[in-house]
C-alpha cells in the first residue's frame, strides 16, 4: 500500500469509527475492532471496505457460492422454475437478517458476510442429501457430517485452491454456529441463526404446497393462526417479534409464543417433508444411492479427485470423500451416480 493509499485508508477507517459510534448499538460488533484472522494480513486495512465487507466479497466470489445455484433446498433437481435453491435461500436469509440487524442497530456488514457464507458446505439434495451423507459416513467410518462444519472447512481450507479465504473470527464463528447447540459469539451471528430457520421453514412450506406434497389445510393450525396464513405474513410476524423481543431483552430473542410456534412448524416440516421419503420417490433413491457412492469411493480411492486443501494422507480418505461429495451440485451428483452405477446402454440421453 502506497503512502497516499495509506492516508486514504486511515481517513476511511476514522470516518467509519465515528459513524459506527454514532449509529450502532453499544452491543454491536465493530468493523474496525475484530478478533482477527487465522493468518494476520498486511496491510489489513482497505481504503474503501471494512474487514467484514472484505469477508463478504471473498465469499461472494467463490466457486462454492456459485454452486449454490444448482443445489436445491428440498426437491431433487426440480423442473419447475420457481422452486428455491440453496442460493435463493442464502439471499433470503441475508436480506431478512440485515433488516433485523438494522432495526436493532447492529452491524449489517457482519450479518451479510455470515449470511452469504453459512451454507457453502451444504451438500446436494437439501436436507435429504445431508442426512444421507451423514448416515453413510457415520456407519462406514464413525464420522459425522454437519453442513455448518463443512461450510467452515470450505472457507478455511478448500477455497482459493486450498489457501482458504482467511476470514475474520467473527464471520467464521457465525458460519460454524449458525446451527447446532452452540450460539454464535456475536449478536449478528445469532440473528442469522434464527433467520435461517425463519427463511427455510416458510419458503419450504410454499415449495411443498407448489409440489403437491402439502396442502394448506395440512399445516398445524395453532402456529398458522398465530404467525399467519401466508409465507410473507409469517416472515413479517417473525421479524417484528424478533426485533421487539431482542430490544427488550438486550440480546437476540423471540417472544414466548412466537418462538415455540416457529419451532412447531419446523418439527412439522422435518416430519412431513424434509426426511419423509414416502412423499418423494427421488428422495428415497438419494437416501439409497449416496451411501453406495461413499462405499464406491472407499473401494476405488483412485477415482477420487484430489482437491486443493483437502486431506492428503491415505488415512484421511473419509475426509476426502466428504469434501468431494459435499461439493457436488444436484446435476453433477446425478451425473456421477449415473456414470458410476448405470451401464452405458441405459444412460439417459442428454
Amino acid at each position: 500500500m502506497s503512502v497516499v493509499q495509506g492516508k486514504v485508508a486511515d481517513q476511511f477507517h476514522a470516518a467509519m469509527r465515528e459513524r459506527e459510534a454514532e449509529t450502532l448499538s453499544p452491543l454491536a460488533a465493530r468493523s474496525y475492532c475484530t478478533a482477527g484472522r487465522l493468518d494476520p494480513e498486511e496491510p489489513e486495512q482497505c481504503s474503501v471496505r471494512s474487514a467484514f465487507q472484505i469477508d463478504r466479497d471473498r465469499i461472494l466470489h467463490t466457486k462454492s457460492f456459485r454452486r449454490l445455484m444448482s443445489k436445491t433446498q428440498v426437491y431433487i433437481a426440480p423442473e419447475g422454475d420457481h422452486y428455491r435453491t440453496r442460493l435463493t435461500h442464502t439471499l433470503e436469509v441475508t436480506a431478512i437478517a440485515r433488516t433485523v440487524a438494522r432495526a436493532l442497530g447492529l452491524n449489517e456488514d457482519l450479518v451479510e458476510a455470515i449470511g452469504l457464507g453459512h451454507d457453502l458446505g451444504h451438500p446436494a439434495f437439501g436436507h435429504t442429501g445431508e442426512h444421507a451423507l451423514d448416515e453413510a459416513l457415520s456407519s462406514r467410518f464413525g464420522m459425522r457430517f454437519h453442513h455448518n462444519e463443512q461450510s467452515l472447512r470450505v472457507v478455511d481450507f478448500l477455497e482459493r485452491d486450498g489457501r482458504g479465504l482467511n476470514l475474520t473470527a467473527e464471520v467464521r464463528d457465525g458460519i460454524r454456529n449458525h446451527t447446532g447447540a452452540t450460539d454464535p459469539a456475536t449478536l449478528e451471528g445469532r440473528i442469522v441463526k434464527i433467520v435461517d430457520r425463519v427463511a427455510y421453514i416458510n419458503h419450504d412450506i410454499d415449495d411443498a404446497i407448489r409440489a403437491g406434497i402439502l396442502r394448506r389445510e395440512d399445516l398445524p393450525k395453532g402456529p398458522i393462526e398465530l404467525l399467519g396464513e401466508t409465507g410473507s405474513e409469517r416472515i413479517d410476524r417473525l421479524v417484528h417479534d424478533m426485533v421487539e423481543a431482542s430490544a427488550a431483552a438486550g440480546t437476540i430473542a423471540q417472544g414466548e409464543d412466537v418462538g415455540p410456534a416457529m419451532l412447531d412448524l419446523r418439527s412439522f416440516m422435518f416430519e412431513h417433508v424434509y426426511l419423509n421419503d414416502d412423499n418423494n420417490a427421488d428422495k428415497q433413491r438419494v437416501s439409497e444411492l449416496l451411501p453406495r457412492l461413499v462405499d464406491w469411493y472407499v473401494e476405488h480411492p483412485d477415482q477420487l479427485p484430489w482437491l486443493p486443501g483437502a486431506a492428503e494422507r491415505e488415512d484421511e480418505l473419509p475426509r476426502r470423500i466428504a469434501d468431494w461429495i459435499a461439493g457436488m451440485t444436484d446435476r453433477f451428483c446425478l451425473r456421477v451416480l449415473e456414470e458410476t452405477f448405470l451401464p452405458k446402454r441405459f444412460r439417459f440421453a442428454r
